[in-house]
């Protein structure tokens, strides 16, 4: 019997031990602008440690609020400032978290549209461009993190920004415009796309229309989207830059709606576009 209790006397002792350090090498890493970590890098750091003394300790954090798990076998570190919060941004983790799950990435969609001067309608959620498999989307309190899986990772695309804890990968304009129109179901529809287009064409470039974009790009969206640079957005050398770029690279333009849940029967594509005009576009100025 007194075995027992002194062996439970030890273990608790080494487990309170091991929480002390843990929480002190948190801190370590918040210090030095580090806002995640994985478990294996517990395990490395802690190896004098037992798997149950670490995964004791980790889960005092968390109750303690200073760590949050968002996937598993990894953690985010919140600074006081975020503790209320529960979550941080994640421009803080994405790039170390994505590098922990080996997928290339970058930052897309309204999220992009805003590293890029479009601050129109601040998105409540993130959207992550990636390969295959299909990632989960993460679903931790007010973060939600949803990821979308293409076939050919656009890597000469992207751009890298600086952040809280490093830099992050992005998409570039021109690659941001044609998610927008390609994906604008998940954004809230084809107003709310043209609205952002038509604040990222105030930094868009005519050279942003280049081969690498027009190759990854699908031609539905490339239509769609000359369409509304120089109709609706009235930019004109733009929209002819894009358009001369595609007779370059020889696309065959084929009949599109420009909302694709709309009938077309009897609707023009009197336009050099072959947009089917179904629906009116409003812009949220």
């Amino acid at each position: 019997m007194k075995n027992t209790t002194l062996r439970k006397e030890l273990l608790f002792m080494g487990q309170k031990k091991a929480y002390k350090y843990l929480e002190s090498w948190i801190e370590g890493r918040l210090a030095k602008g580090r806002y995640s970590f994985a478990l294996d890098d517990v395990r490395l750091y802690f190896s004098e440690h037992s798997e149950i003394a670490n995964k004791f300790a980790l889960k005092r954090v968390v109750d303690k609020g200073k760590i949050l798990s968002i996937y598993k076998g990894y953690y985010i570190i919140l600074p006081p400032e975020y503790k209320g919060k529960g979550v941080l941004p994640p421009s803080y983790f994405l790039d170390a978290f994505m590098r922990f799950l080996n997928r290339p990435y970058y930052l897309g969609l309204l999220n992009a549209a805003a590293y890029h001067g479009s601050s129109h309608q601040q998105p409540q959620e993130y959207f992550v461009v990636t390969s295959f498999p299909v990632l989960r989307s993460t679903k931790k309190k007010s973060l939600k993190i949803n990821y979308i899986s293409v076939n050919n990772f656009p890597a000469k695309l992207l751009q890298q920004h600086k952040t809280e804890a490093g830099y992050i990968n992005v998409s570039n304009i021109g690659l941001t415009a044609s998610d927008i129109i390609q994906y604008e179901k998940r954004i809230g529809g084809i107003n709310r796309a043209a609205t952002v287009i038509n604040e990222l064409a105030e930094n868009m470039a005519i050279d942003e229309f280049n081969q690498e974009l027009l190759l990854h790009s699908h031609h539905s969206a490339l239509q769609r989207l000359g369409y509304i640079l120089e109709v609706i957005c009235n930019k004109k050398e733009l929209a002819d830059s894009l358009f001369e770029k595609m007779k370059e690279c020889k696309f065959k333009l084929f009949r599109v709606p420009l909302k694709s849940s709309l009938d077309t029967k009897k609707r023009s594509s009197d336009n050099r576009w072959k947009i089917i005009v179904n629906t009116d576009i409003e812009i949220d100025e």
